[in-house]
Parts: C-alpha cells; sequence; structure tokens
C-alpha cells in the first residue's frame, strides 16, 4: 500500500505483542478479536515487539527470536489479514528506537516510577535491585511505538490505561516543544473483556504465571483447563443455589459464549438451583473447544512455513519503516536536530 495512504489515514491504530511465547485466550479477548473486527474500518499497524520482549528477557535472547514467527503464525489463524493490517516488527523500524532516546530526556524517573502498571509488574517479577533498566523505562518506548505511527487509537487491556496516560503526556510535552504540533493524542479501544483470569483464577491470564490456555491448544488440554476450573464451593449437589460472581466457568462464558441469552439463563438457573457444576463445564467446554479448533488448524499450517512468515513480516516492517522514519524526521526537526 502506498505511503500516502497511511499518513492521510482520519484514524491509525497501533497494536502489538511481546513475542515471549505462543498467543493465549488473554490477548484473544483483551486485543486480538477486536483487532481483526477493526482491520477493516480503521489503518492498523500490528507490532511484534521484541526489543521490548527483551527488557525482561535480555540473558535469553533465543526466546524471544524463536517465538517471532509462533506469534505471526497466531495472528494470521486468529484472522489478520496481511492486506488489510500491516505486521511490522520492532527491531527492524530505528526509528522507534531514536525516539525513545529523544523522549526519555523529557521523562523523570520519579514519573516512570509512579507508573503503576510497571509498579505491579516489577514486584510481580520479582526484579527488586535486579530491575533491568530497559523495563523500567518501556512505558516510554511503548510511546515512541504508538506516537511513530501517530496512531488515534490503541486497543489495550484495562492494565495498559497508564501506558496511554503517559503518552499523551510525551505528546504534550514534546509538542509544546515544536513550532507546529507533530504527534498526535491517542484513545484506548478497550475490549468487552479487558482482563481474563487464569485458568487457576489467579490474577489476569499470564504467560509468565503459567495460567494460559493457548490459541492452539489441543482437545485434551481444553478439557483437562475446563475440568479444573473452579465454580462455587458452596454448590456442593445440584439443588443448591450457587454463586456466579467469582465463578471461573461463568466469568469464561460471559467472556467466549455467543449466545448471551442463553448464558444469562444458565446464571439465573445456577443461582435458584437446579443446574450442576458439570453441565455448565460441558457448555463452557464446548464453546472453546469450537473457537479454538479451526485457529489450530490453521495455525499447524502456517507454522510448517516459517519462511513464509518471516517474509511477510520484511515486506510489512518496510512498509513501516516508511512511516515511522517520516515521523521521526518531522521530530528531529521541530527540535532543530539536523536531519541529513
Amino acid at each position: 500500500m502506498p505511503k500516502e495512504s497511511y499518513m492521510n489515514s482520519k484514524s491509525i491504530i497501533l497494536t502489538g505483542d511481546r513475542p515471549t511465547g505462543p498467543l493465549h485466550l488473554g490477548h484473544f479477548v483483551g486485543s486480538l478479536r477486536q483487532r481483526v473486527a477493526l482491520q477493516r474500518d480503521y489503518q492498523q499497524f500490528v507490532l511484534i515487539a521484541d526489543l521490548q520482549g527483551l527488557t525482561d528477557n535480555g540473558s535469553n535472547p533465543q526466546k524471544i527470536r524463536d517465538n517471532i514467527p509462533e506469534v505471526l503464525a497466531d495472528y494470521l489463524a486468529a484472522g489478520i489479514d496481511p492486506s488489510l493490517t500491516t505486521l511490522c516488527l520492532q527491531s527492524a523500524l530505528p526509528a522507534l528506537a531514536e525516539l525513545t532516546a529523544l523522549y526519555m530526556n523529557i521523562v523523570t524517573v520519579a514519573r516512570v516510577e509512579r507508573n503503576p502498571t510497571v509498579k505491579n509488574e516489577i514486584i510481580q517479577k520479582g526484579f527488586a535491585r535486579s530491575l533491568p533498566v530497559g523495563f523500567l523505562v518501556y512505558p516510554i518506548s511503548q510511546a515512541a511505538d504508538i506516537t511513530a505511527f501517530k496512531a488515534d487509537r490503541v486497543p489495550v487491556g484495562d492494565d495498559q490505561l497508564p501506558m496511554i496516560e503517559q503518552t499523551n503526556e510525551i505528546v504534550h510535552k514534546m509538542n509544546s516543544l515544536f513550532p507546529e504540533p507533530v504527534l498526535r493524542h491517542c484513545k484506548a479501544m478497550l475490549s468487552e473483556t479487558s482482563r481474563l483470569p487464569g485458568i487457576d483464577g489467579n490474577a489476569k491470564m499470564s504467560k509468565s504465571l503459567g495460567n494460559t490456555l493457548l490459541l492452539s491448544a489441543s482437545e485434551e488440554t481444553i478439557h483437562r483447563a475446563v475440568g479444573a476450573m473452579y465454580t462455587d464451593a458452596n454448590h456442593l449437589k445440584v439443588t443448591d443455589p450457587g454463586q456466579v460472581t467469582g465463578n471461573m466457568v461463568f466469568t469464561y462464558l460471559d467472556a467466549f459464549h455467543s449466545d448471551k441469552a442463553k448464558v444469562a439463563e444458565m446464571k439465573a438457573h445456577y443461582q435458584r438451583g437446579g443446574l450442576g457444576d458439570r453441565t455448565c463445564k460441558n457448555e463452557l467446554e464446548m464453546c472453546l473447544q469450537e473457537l479454538i479448533a479451526p485457529m489450530r488448524e490453521l495455525r499447524a499450517t502456517y507454522i510448517q512455513d516459517k519462511g513464509m512468515l518471516m517474509a511477510l513480516l520484511k515486506k510489512g516492517s518496510e512498509r513501516a519503516h516508511e512511516v515511522t522514519q517520516s515521523t521521526l524526521q518531522e521530530v528531529k526537526r521541530g527540535l532543530g536536530v539536523p536531519v541529513f
């Protein structure tokens, strides 16, 4: 697609994932299915954030490298269309790193440390004083990613809202330094289910916590995962009234079942008594098997041709390079930095 069509788009989406492992249902409800739905109506860029993945995997770069095609295969299997969405690689876009360096000069350490998302992840990962500098400042890198594409829409989970806030602070400060505004403010696009608990019921679904259900999960894995989900500890007999709040099975039915009326009816039945946990789990398993099976089959085909996947990524990165380099030059001119 010609460069002009990117730059003239009224609304641009930028989103992406760290390639630290194959994608899971948390990615699907948090952003992925939204990307598929939006790609025909917006100019969309999806960034595989390998440099950000290295911020807490710096001693294991092979993990990041090996998972780049894995994430690509998941994208295609879920319905991302490369003719509608530009798929690109963070490390192939040098403008992103240079913008990050420029933005670092206007963001204080105190402001980054105050970011609640970063604070929670530092605790979760147990970094303490071993915290990598790159991890501490990754919100600035995310701001560079968003602004380099001049994205004004960013599909995120609610835990990422502090990142959007900090990006807009950087946009405001940078624009105040230019003769004319260059960067665009952005808005978060939240999904209906922005945070999916893990299959163990703890926190959100996360690769680092090992509580995920992959988009490529086998039939048996899905069966075991649903069977192990807790429901209501006090729902001892089918005839007992049950609680749906905090009940993992109903949480997942809300997130994935296409028939909302049926789920509402099941909830009412469960709450008044007479509906067993096994019946609810069977309904959820059927729903998840139907959702994951076609993605699993498509993914198995795509992952066999990693050369094709990387060629697709290279092509998208070349397109994205033009866009991000143009923004970098505008920023440098605005700051009075020589552009050769």
